[in-house]
């Protein structure tokens, strides 16, 4: 039966779910570093304006939250040997890429260069958690890096900034244990990018959700360990959706508030406004509207 409408929708701040998470940063690096705090380093190779804005928000958040940073804007033919000259220098504690750099341009290495240079930052320096060891660990659902279980993965941000958003909103049951959440919950994920959409869904999927995985051509059913491709329309896997993210990089595409069930919770990581309904309400009764996929930890 369909859930009563109820006549407005709340807008949600990322900026307030992310602030106990800041503070636990500032509070570490306080007690652990002192007067020398942990370094991240940025590397710029590229025009893109979302790029550089990302960069800037980077910049801000680590004076916000007394992490040093510094940013490197070099010529894309010499990121390769740049990104291996900061893995080898034990000043840095961390590296991010901001991509795009080379596309989909093939690396002679095998692949595409932007997922080889991913793939070349040091597991102890990738903040951003998207480096092959970490990338088959979520896949695999292998939450630690060592037996004693001790030292977490790091995840992908973006997605666990979503992550952090659902808890923050009680989507998450804490009483269950872990792993198992979200056991329940149906969530459509619009986007299945090797960088947001496919590792969100997967983690959400690891939780315990049954998650749609709606890209440009398909749509999949995700459950844990399990990826099976469902004849359902992105309408049908919407409304049964008790949160929907999109993540869609396109002016073009616009979520239609008629696919929305009432109490539905919208999270929108893209750079765009993808949904007409915040001038019909009567459709979202919860709505977060980021402006940028990173906005969680640099709002």
């Amino acid at each position: 039966a369909p859930r009563s409408i109820m006549a407005n929708y709340k807008k949600i701040s990322a900026k307030a779910a992310s602030e106990p998470y800041r503070e636990e940063i500032r509070s570490a690096i306080e007690n652990n570093y002192g007067t020398r705090p942990p370094k991240l380093l940025g590397l710029l190779a590229n025009d893109d304006p979302a790029a550089k804005s990302y960069a800037d928000w980077t910049g801000k958040a680590c004076e916000d939250d007394k992490i040093e940073y510094e940013l490197r804007e070099v010529q894309k033919e010499n990121l390769e040997a740049a990104l291996h000259a900061a893995n080898d220098d034990p000043t840095i504690h961390g590296i991010i890429i901001y991509y795009p750099v080379f596309g989909a341009e093939p690396s002679f290495y095998g692949g595409c260069m932007d997922d080889y240079l991913r793939d070349s930052i040091s597991p102890t320096k990738d903040v951003e958690g998207l480096c092959h060891t970490y990338r088959s660990n979520l896949y695999r659902n292998v939450r630690y890096m060592d037996e004693a279980k001790t030292q977490k993965c790091v995840l992908p941000c973006t997605p666990l900034s979503v992550v952090k958003l659902l808890e923050s909103q009680g989507e998450y049951d804490m009483s269950k244990p872990s792993g198992n959440r979200l056991a329940g919950k149906t969530i459509t994920v619009v986007n299945r990018s090797e960088v947001v959409g496919r590792p969100l869904a997967a983690l959400l999927a690891n939780d315990g959700a049954t998650v749609y995985s709606v890209d440009i051509d398909s749509i999949y059913v995700m459950q844990r360990g399990r990826m099976v491709r469902t004849d359902k329309t992105q309408e049908n896997a919407c409304l049964e959706s008790d949160v929907i993210v999109l993540g869609v990089p396109s002016k073009a595409y616009k979520l239609n508030p008629a696919w929305i069930s009432p109490n539905t919770m919208i999270v929108n990581v893209a750079s765009f406004k993808v949904s007409s309904a915040r001038k019909d309400p009567r459709y979202v009764c919860r709505l977060l509207s980021t402006p940028s996929s990173s906005s969680f930890f640099f709002p």
